[in-house]
């Protein structure tokens, strides 16, 4: 029998296991019926105050951790339990003893302001160089987790460890592009032989004041608090900004051939992958959409495919006035007279922007797309925008049926990541 291999002779990437935890709920299935009954999990913020604040509404996880956390903390929680529904639904491998290798998306680890100041407090005026004042501090008071987070960043350390993963665990972070580059970097090891398997992982838990006032002072946050359910609005003519919100988007990807002949259920298949990197600004794209419009093209390359292949575009779609406008720019350049007839939706409109695990939790509801042949909707779609003539499926889910998905994701700094989900070959 031979070797399944793609249209370059390489190794073909499954999806045998996924997982999520969005505001919308624990799992899979849970998050799949809200999100496809247009429900949104965006609520007023109450694990900390938010006086004077200019946007005090987000998409925390509270019926899972109604108190306030450290990010690092709250971002380890979200990604065990997403990585753990999708190494259960792939059947691979014994519990703890994960046959292939980790990549994982993570925020920006830092020490927290409330940390800084009991650090602050605990030096009892000692003398040298911050990271020598850091040191006594935390051991006079006795936090070995702040300052293991703060100093090595060791969230995929412990997923690691608990996962029982192979090789040394890869952590990056790409702004909001993050999660798709982890499931890039998975599929790459894969293609190279250099493992059969790998768990991919996004997670995101930096809902917190210090994040909230900075998007604030870059004028990127909704400030819609009186209605938080209908403040994340894509596409609309009257969108405001993103709304920040928390999650775990969790893929378990191997070869095609390993997981078939171990008898995996086989969910889909990471067709093809992009980045293209943007260095126009620190927050705004290339007003021409050149970068984005090379990731969509090289995506649909790298994966062999034609415009006509493609059935749904699963949206970057923050909500934010630029980011919209160019992507839908972007996209007409690629897809031309297509795009006004191809379903393009924005899950963020009920989850919010989840950040670093934005690309691995839309990759999941990518999938979840071509099983069940449901388009989700773009909720709170009341005033179309006229320089976005695109069907955004409104509102309402759609049943389409799709064989593959484009699923878009890019960030601060000129991160452009794009995936080519696509359901297995016949």
């Amino acid at each position: 029998m031979g070797k399944t291999r793609d249209h370059l002779g390489r190794p073909v990437v499954a999806v045998t296991g996924m997982g999520v935890v969005s505001s919308l709920g624990q799992g899979v299935d849970d998050n799949w019926a809200a999100l496809t009954a247009g429900k949104s999990g965006i609520h007023r913020i109450t694990r900390f105050p938010t006086d004077h604040m200019r946007t005090t509404i987000a998409g925390t996880v509270d019926f899972l951790f109604p108190d306030e956390v450290r990010s690092p903390v709250l971002s380890e929680r979200l990604a065990r339990l997403a990585a753990e529904e999708a190494v259960s639904e792939s059947g691979i491998g014994a519990p703890g003893d994960f046959p292939g290798m980790l990549f994982m998306a993570v925020p920006p680890v830092e020490i927290e302001w409330p940390a800084r100041r009991d650090f602050f407090a605990g030096t009892d005026g000692a003398t040298g160089d911050a990271y020598d004042r850091m040191i006594q501090s935390v051991l006079q008071l006795n936090d070995p987790d702040t300052y293991e987070f703060a100093l090595y960043g060791c969230v995929a350390d412990r997923i690691a460890d608990h996962f029982g993963t192979r090789g040394a665990p890869i952590g990056l972070s790409t702004a909001c592009a993050s999660g798709a580059s982890a499931i890039q970097l998975g599929v790459e090891a894969i293609r190279r032989g250099d493992t059969e398997a790998a768990l991919v992982i996004g997670t995101d838990g930096s809902v917190r004041i210090e994040g909230l006032v900075r998007f604030s002072l870059l004028s990127a946050l909704s400030t819609s608090n009186d209605d938080p359910e209908k403040a994340s609005r894509p596409f609309s003519k009257d969108r405001d900004g993103f709304v920040m919100a928390e999650g775990a988007g969790a893929l378990v990807l191997e070869d095609y051939d390993a997981a078939r002949a171990r008898g995996a259920k086989i969910l889909g298949i990471v067709r093809g992958i992009a980045e293209k990197a943007d260095d126009f600004h620190r927050t705004r794209s290339t007003p021409d959409g050149k970068p984005v419009i090379a990731a969509i093209r090289q995506a649909l390359e790298d994966g062999g495919a034609a415009i006509e292949d493609v059935d749904y575009v699963n949206a970057h779609g923050t909500g934010t006035p630029e980011n919209d406008k160019m992507e839908a720019m972007s996209l007409e350049a690629v897809f031309g007279e297509r795009m006004k007839s191809l379903p393009i939706s924005s899950n963020k409109s009920m989850i919010g922007h989840t950040l670093t695990a934005a690309g691995a939790i839309e990759a999941v509801f990518s999938l979840k797309t071509i099983l069940s042949g449901v388009v989700p909707p773009t909720i709170n779609y009341e005033t179309p925008d006229p320089s976005i003539p695109l069907d955004v499926v409104p509102n309402v889910a759609r049943n389409v049926p799709v064989s593959m998905v484009l699923s878009n994701s890019f960030g601060f700094g000129g991160q452009n990541a794009c995936l080519l989900i696509a359901a297995e070959p016949a």
